[in-house]
């Protein structure tokens, strides 16, 4: 048996999450991501950030805080915790498609580039999710993964 559901008396088919929990979600960890991001670029880029107005590039630490930082949080989250803070608190994980185990760390990196995927052609990559048999939405589908309710 997987790791999805290691239980005999309980059903093989995993529950797969569907598109308005993975919503929250991400909305959660928006919000985590936020609360960490915001302040740290405010203290390093201060007044840029209001005159700005559109989103453009500040410098080199606006990569690093609000690019690399989420990426590496992501993904390292997807590969050691197989969910996200915001994932956990919604009670669902990531994991291998196959297996049912935590993604591997290269699975989790081709995942979070997928994203790009995704969102390119009017979000239809993450909305793909509510048509799927698996739910899985096309990053999920690229990285070999699914997302999956845990049981209680």
């Amino acid at each position: 048996m997987s790791e999805i559901d290691a239980s005999p008396e309980k059903s093989e088919v995993p529950e797969y999450a569907g598109f308005l929990d993975r919503f929250w979600a991400t909305m959660i960890d928006t919000l985590i991501l936020m609360v960490i991001t915001l302040p740290l670029t405010m203290i390093i880029y201060g007044n840029q950030i209001t005159i700005a107005g559109s989103r453009q590039l500040l410098g080199p630490w606006d990569i690093i805080i609000n690019w690399l930082f989420p990426a590496l949080a992501v993904v390292l989250f997807w590969h050691y915790k197989s969910a996200t803070p915001g994932k956990m608190i919604i009670t669902m994980k990531v994991v291998d498609e196959k297996t049912g185990l935590a993604p591997a760390l290269s699975q989790s990196v081709i995942r979070y580039l997928s994203y790009f995927i995704s969102i390119v052609p009017l979000f239809l990559g993450f909305f793909w999710i509510a048509m799927d048999k698996k739910k899985q939405g096309w990053h999920d589908k690229i990285a070999g993964t699914v997302v999956v309710r845990l049981r209680k």
